[in-house]
């Protein structure tokens, strides 16, 4: 797991997973490079990130990943990340590529869904929570 503060550099964080990787047989590394679009008068998206709980979901989707021969690779920014940068970038190494293929899809899903990160829209320098494209998270809440 990887986090930066503000924007992510995704070529280098990419060719870095590619020499990583390159040597150790397998036939596909999928990446999926996110980025934050204009829109709505934003200037920026700016992230929390709350890293016990998204360590322990990374670490299922490893446990994953293993048992396929694969490894999931994740980079995420906290903090501002201006729009036309990169904020979000995730990787499948694999032996196969339907794996890979099959694995980067459910786990771009997966973390839309389920990560624990908020979102807020930067608009005239406030930051604004984007409650209309945030999902509640499994087992969050109040305890009664």
């Amino acid at each position: 797991m990887e986090i930066y503060e503000g924007s992510l550099d995704a070529k280098a964080i990419t060719n870095r997973w590619y020499d990583e990787f390159k040597d150790k047989n397998c036939g596909a590394l999928i990446t999926f490079v996110g980025i934050v679009r204009e829109e709505g008068g934003i200037s920026a998206l700016s992230f929390d990130i709350y890293e016990p709980i998204l360590e322990k979901w990374l670490k299922g989707w490893e446990q994953k990943a293993a048992k396929l021969g694969a490894w999931v690779l994740f980079a995420h920014s906290k903090g501002d990340v201006t729009v036309h940068t990169s904020s979000y970038v995730a990787g499948v190494v694999s032996p196969q590529r339907k794996v890979a293929l099959t694995l980067i899809n459910d786990f771009v899903e997966d973390f839309k869904a389920n990560a624990p990160i908020w979102k807020y829209d930067v608009v005239g320098g406030e930051r604004i929570y984007a409650k209309e494209r945030s999902h509640m998270i499994k087992g969050a809440g109040i305890l009664a």
